[in-house]
């Protein structure tokens, strides 16, 4: 029964990647065959990809350099469609049943290309401590699906080039909404299941987007600067001759003055492996202070009064660090318990799986490894990685564990996804490839001297060595 049940799965992740594989062919409405076979090539090489030249001389990759410099410049991935195949896969939960979905934006840099359109200044990180510079580049922002425990897997389902003139927050909240929306199209969330939390970094204004997605089955968590004031209730009002009209807010509470802290409603401590002993506290329906700037500018009426739960965390070490600083978070959930306490602040640890997959994205499969000029072909190609990352997911339980002789032999299930790569070679045989075969230029073996196989190379096959073809009149002058 345990070998018939394992093999029921493995036909059915067979069965799921085919799909994946025939569903991203049909997202290619031009250049299909040249785009899929780089998507191919991108997963088959044997090392990380720095060029896609180098890409052709893959052995998946049947078509020649000038194909697949024409499908990136020229060709066409319909993303719209590519999104519904994404959000229809099957997603990791949280051990409650919940989703958990992290947002954040990664840059690819080009500061040598001054010509290339719909560039902006991305802050990046230096080299030391607290440095940060900005060079010219194309942000990106992504969402994906995080998986519980710690691994290096998420779940990519949707990437947007932020341009020179657009809103970070009201991009963001555009791409959460269509994100929300197509997994509760797909059947991931019905009425009556857990709000879907979603995680992110302190680069974004978490309580604009707990506004802005207030009709949503969302909740909104993410990292506060330490040096935010955060406001409590206000009392309640009592009219009285000098009382005045009623308060809007309450009492300060500043992050970094413990003085202005009062007596948390909830208070955790948990033992963690990685961190030690970790303690959260939580103070309910706190709020920041707005003003007609920035995103509010404008907000017609009076501003709004955004509560939600504030947690402070406070861990025993971290990796290289003995002594760290505490961490700030804020929730649109309020009267949340203990274990709800907790949940936060593990979902927010579970975040920074988001940046593994950058890493990959970059280092492995070469995102950001071509000088192309046009956003549109960035695009292109972004889109093909995220394909190529997602069949390496569902590769995962089908892989088998080709690892260097230094390495620790892995469990099945878990493989990194530069383990799955090296395997996913001997795994293409047994999936479904959908594009067709190079049609070639030259008269074929046999034919009369002089005879043409078809027309002029159309695009796709510049940049190959062709031959011109040799007339009847020129081969008896030659020969005499």
């Amino acid at each position: 029964m345990t070998s018939l049940a394992y093999d029921n799965a493995h036909v059915e992740s067979l069965s799921a990647l085919s799909r994946f594989r025939t569903d991203l062919h049909a997202c290619l409405p031009r250049r299909a065959d040249a785009l899929f076979e780089l998507c191919d090539a991108v997963l088959c090489a044997d090392g990380p990809v720095t060029s896609p030249a180098e890409l052709t001389l893959v052995a998946e990759h049947q078509r020649g350099h000038g194909a697949m410099y024409d499908a990136l410049n020229h060709g066409r991935v319909h993303i719209d469609r590519l999104r519904r195949s994404l959000a229809r896969l099957p997603l990791p939960r949280a051990a409650d049943g919940r989703i958990v979905l992290a947002v954040d934006a990664s840059p690819w840099l080009r500061p040598d290309a001054p010509t290339s359109p719909d560039r902006l200044f991305c802050h990046v990180y230096g080299r030391s401590k607290n440095a940060s510079q900005f060079i010219p580049g194309r942000p990106y922002s992504f969402v994906a699906a995080l998986e519980t425990g710690r691994t290096c897997w998420t779940q990519v389902l949707d990437a947007v080039r932020l341009g020179p003139a657009d809103d970070a927050t009201a991009l963001t909240a555009a791409q959460l909404r269509e994100v929300v929306g197509r997994l509760i199209t797909a059947g991931h969330h019905r009425q009556g299941d857990p709000d879907v939390l979603i995680v992110m970094d302190s680069g974004y204004d978490v309580c604009r987007l707990a506004f802005v997605l207030a009709d949503l089955p969302v909740e909104l968590v993410g990292r506060l600067r330490s040096d935010r004031v955060m406001l409590r209730p206000a009392p309640p009002y009592r009219p009285g001759p000098r009382t005045g009209r009623p308060r809007k807010h309450g009492p300060a509470f500043t992050l970094a003055e413990q003085g202005s802290w009062h007596a948390p409603d909830q208070a955790t401590t948990t033992d963690t492996t990685r961190y030690g002993t970790a303690v959260a506290m939580a103070w309910d329906r706190l709020h920041p202070r707005l003003s007609h700037r920035g995103p509010w500018l404008d907000h017609d009426g009076d501003l709004p009064i955004v509560e939600g739960t504030l947690v402070r965390l406070q861990v025993e070490h971290l990796p290289g660090d003995r002594d760290p600083e505490p961490v700030w978070l804020w929730s649109s959930a309020t009267g949340v318990d203990a274990d709800h306490v907790d949940r936060l602040w593990q979902a927010f640890l579970r975040r920074f799986d988001l940046e593994h997959t950058f890493r990959l994205f970059k280092q492995t499969l070469g995102w950001t490894s071509p000088k192309v000029r046009s956003p549109e072909a960035a695009d292109r190609w972004t889109w093909l990685v995220i394909a190529a990352h997602t069949q390496l997911r569902l590769a995962r339980p089908l892989a088998e564990d080709l690892r260097r002789p230094w390495e620790r032999p892995a469990r099945p299930g878990r493989l990194t996804p530069a383990r799955v790569r090296r395997g996913f070679r001997h795994l293409r045989a047994r999936v479904a490839c959908p594009a067709g075969a190079p049609k070639p230029s030259r008269p074929g073996p046999g034919r009369p001297l002089g005879s043409k196989n078809r027309g002029p190379a159309s695009r796709h096959e510049v940049g190959k060595t062709v031959k011109r073809a040799v007339t009847l009149t020129e081969h008896k002058n030659r020969t005499g």
